[in-house]
């Protein structure tokens, strides 16, 4: 049995891995920094790391450039709804984002209500 510490990063995939476990409607996550950078991830194969990075970071960017400029205050999540399934960003602090990307058929209150369950969690990380 292996007794060496884990990781920041491996506690992170950790947190990232409870969070799919608990919704099964969650098919990948990512915890990414705002220089779309991947920290941390729990992506099937076929899902491109650098290309989810680089999104996500360019919508987290993009969504507090809107709420700022329209006043809408510090931006909590931004989230875009395609044919099949949603792309869910939430802030992690002011350094990271999460990345979810669920299911169509997902219940949308309690993806949100777990997603920041594993904020909080991971932003003891970070």
């Amino acid at each position: 049995m292996d007794n060496t510490p884990k990781t920041r990063s491996q506690l992170m995939v950790d947190q990232l891995r409870n969070l799919q476990a608990a919704s099964p409607d969650i098919e990948a996550s990512a915890v990414v920094s705002l220089d779309g950078l991947i920290i941390a991830s729990a992506l099937p194969h076929g899902v491109e790391e650098d290309r989810v990075s680089a999104m996500s970071a360019a919508m987290q960017s993009l969504g507090e450039r809107i709420a700022l400029e329209l006043g809408r205050g510090r931006l909590d999540q931004v989230y875009v709804k395609g044919e099949k399934g949603y792309v869910i960003l939430m802030s992690i602090g002011s350094d990271a984002v999460l990345t979810v990307l669920a299911r169509e058929q997902v219940k949308l209150g309690l993806i949100l209500l777990d997603m920041r369950h594993a904020v909080s969690e991971i932003e003891k990380l970070i």
